[in-house]
């Protein structure tokens, strides 16, 4: 399965931000397995170790999954580690069910072994009593003839033990096969636990198949409302550039247009202050129209000296 390169973006944000908090996590669990010490506490450090092993499992996935959909715009490393995780769950019920197999023939073969030992203790005995009995005829036959009475009564000991014996086997036997009944009916209880205990095991299993499959529903909802305002929040943010751009344009055209009136008043007021001093050079100087005014009136001072003169004589 395809996605599109925005939701496959958000996704892999979603998945980084997630594994993250995973490592975030497992430092945290690290650190308090380091504060977990003495005896008493071994079994919560193990927990704790065995959770921070699972944390970066997973944050590992999560960081594959990410990298993948940033890359491919599919999940099917997902589907495959699912799929991984089935088959090691699978192996892991199949190892476990050879193991209790194994058990129990090692326990019957064990139990078989002590019969066959015992039953090789009791022939031992029986032809150690034989042997005895032969190697006692035998003397008796080699000994004197008055001993035949003495012999009779031995055989006759020897028979009432043997046949002792042979009642003690009788009940052993029967021993033997009470306990072998006992042990048959705890292996059938046993079985029939272990079967409603699979039965059990696989309302779970499908128990937790159906969460995970909420979850990931409930998963993708919120991924595609975070999509939904992930778009929504490019697009303000590009309507926003726009404008920022359009004023950024308005403010430039302003500076220019400023820079261009500062110019101009700076060349006008150049162009005065040239105009001024020229005018002064001209006028100190009395060239050009300054001149002819210069010369009027110093004609207009003579004749009023010539009519002063005229007026004192």
């Amino acid at each position: 399965m395809c996605l599109s390169r925005v939701q496959s973006l958000a996704v892999a944000a979603v998945l980084e931000d997630c594994s993250d908090e995973l490592d975030v996590l497992g430092l945290a669990v690290a650190l308090r397995a380091d504060k977990e010490r003495g005896p008493a506490k071994a079994q919560e450090k193990a927990r704790l170790t065995n959770l921070r092993r699972d944390c970066q499992s997973i944050s590992q996935q999560v960081l594959k999954l990410s990298s993948e959909l940033e890359e491919k715009q599919s999940f099917s490393t997902l589907l495959a580690t699912l799929e991984e995780v089935k088959q090691e769950r699978e192996a892991k019920d199949m190892k476990r069910q050879t193991k209790t197999e194994l058990m129990q023939r090692i326990t019957t073969l064990r139990r078989q072994q002590a019969e066959l030992q015992q039953k090789d203790c009791t022939l031992k005995e029986t032809e150690r009593l034989q042997e005895q009995l032969n190697d006692q005829t035998i003397r008796e036959n080699t000994k004197k003839i008055l001993e035949e009475k003495s012999l009779a009564l031995e055989l006759e000991q020897v028979l009432s033990n043997n046949s002792k014996a042979e009642k003690q086997l009788e009940d052993q036997r029967e021993m033997v096969q009470i306990q072998l009944k006992e042990e048959m009916q705890v292996h059938e209880k046993s079985v029939k636990f272990l079967l409603n205990r699979q039965k059990e095991l696989q309302l779970l299993q499908q128990q937790w198949k159906g969460r995970t499959v909420n979850m990931l529903q409930e998963k993708k909802k919120e991924v595609a409302s975070v999509c939904c305002r992930r778009t929504l929040n490019v697009d303000k943010l590009a309507e926003m550039r726009r404008k920022i751009r359009e004023m950024e344009q308005v403010v430039m055209e302003d500076r220019e247009e400023q820079e261009k009136l500062r110019q101009q008043q700076m060349e006008a007021r150049a162009a005065t202050k040239l105009q001024k001093w020229w005018r002064g050079c001209m006028a100190r100087r009395g060239l050009g129209s300054y001149k002819k005014a210069d010369d009027k009136k110093g004609e207009k001072k003579k004749r009023k000296k010539k009519k002063e003169v005229m007026k004192k004589k």
